[in-house]
């Protein structure tokens, strides 16, 4: 086996491991009641609440970057839970209409508002697992109090068995409003289909790798075949009518993503990247000084655990820092 063969095979075994223990409680209980797990977290979590969430928004805006905001739950399992993630979603669009930060920024095209912050959604944590009209209910809701303050709503997209779902629900939220945005995973054998249906004008399009474990028959596993989807779709979305939204830290699709920018005749203003919260600041500010809309991805609230496992998933050079972290606190 080659070495860049056995290096994809390490972290595809490694992302297994780590997702492994994203569904593991016993695990959870031990890094929620670690000692460095407070200050470990804060790197890649704006806070448990709305004034944190707010806090950490103004400081991103004051650098010049755009911002998305997602409160953070997924096992929504009643009515109340659900209903009550609408409310806290409604309350940081009031807080941040009231902070000024709902404006829309120059950029994305006439039928495109990109707004210096905005909402991500998962449809899980407002009820798609136990009753999908509640959670679309949810979703509109939210999506009529962001146009109301001259913002906008992406929806999140979760493992595979919810993907047809969750753009049901979308198509129908468009037909009100037509700027909710969409994501698609690369990894899901499916997406470059799907990019193409959605590359139409107005729509707004975050293109991920994808951070859920699924079986092979429905997503590539190898890192490279992922990396190779990415760029697939890319270039549909960058040949496309809409407002692709390249969400990545890899310095060579980044990369990539400029020059196919350039080659599609698009400006830096008709396309942004979306990094997450506490990963690559120094490159997301770098980015947005070279005339990119970069929109950071910033999660807030309690349920912290599941979030933060598959970000280490999607990307286990993370763990370094974790180690830092550890060696620092001895």
């Amino acid at each position: 086996m080659s070495r860049p063969a056995q290096a994809g095979y390490a972290a595809l075994m490694l992302r297994s491991v780590i997702l492994a223990a994203a569904r593991s409680q016993k695990v959870e209980r031990l890094v929620e009641t670690a000692p460095i797990s407070r200050d470990v977290v804060k790197r890649f979590v704006a806070g448990s609440g709305t004034g944190e969430a707010l806090a950490t928004t103004r400081q991103l805006a004051d650098a010049g970057l755009c911002i998305t905001l997602d409160n953070l739950g997924e096992d929504t399992l009643t009515a109340d839970q659900a209903n009550a993630t609408k409310e806290a979603y409604l309350e940081l669009l009031a807080a941040l209409g009231q902070a000024g930060l709902t404006a829309p920024k120059s950029g994305g095209g006439e039928a495109v508002t990109v707004a210096t912050a905005e909402v991500s959604l998962k449809l899980s944590a407002l009820g798609q697992a136990f009753d999908e009209q509640l959670a679309e209910k949810n979703a509109r809701e939210i999506c009529e109090a962001a146009a109301a303050l001259g913002t906008t709503v992406t929806l999140d997209m979760e493992d595979h068995t919810t993907t047809d779902s969750t753009l049901d629900i979308l198509s129908r939220l468009r037909r009100e409003h037509p700027g909710t945005g969409a994501v698609l995973q690369a990894y899901l054998r499916r997406t470059e289909g799907d990019c193409r249906e959605l590359a139409t004008a107005g729509s707004r399009v975050r293109l991920c790798k994808g951070a859920y474990k699924e079986p092979e028959h429905v997503a590539y596993q190898a890192p490279l075949e992922v990396d190779k989807s990415y760029v697939r779709c890319m270039n549909i979305l960058m040949a496309g009518e809409g407002y692709p939204m390249l969400a990545t830290h890899d310095p060579r699709l980044i990369a990539i993503a400029q020059d196919r920018a350039r080659w599609f005749d698009r400006s830096p203003d008709e396309f942004e990247f979306q990094m997450l919260y506490g990963i690559r600041p120094d490159e997301q500010t770098r980015l947005a000084r070279a005339g990119h809309t970069v929109r950071v991805y910033v999660p807030y609230g309690t349920e912290w655990y599941g979030y933060l496992m598959r970000r280490l998933a999607e990307r286990p050079a993370n763990l370094a820092f974790f180690g830092r972290a550890l060696i620092s606190k001895k």
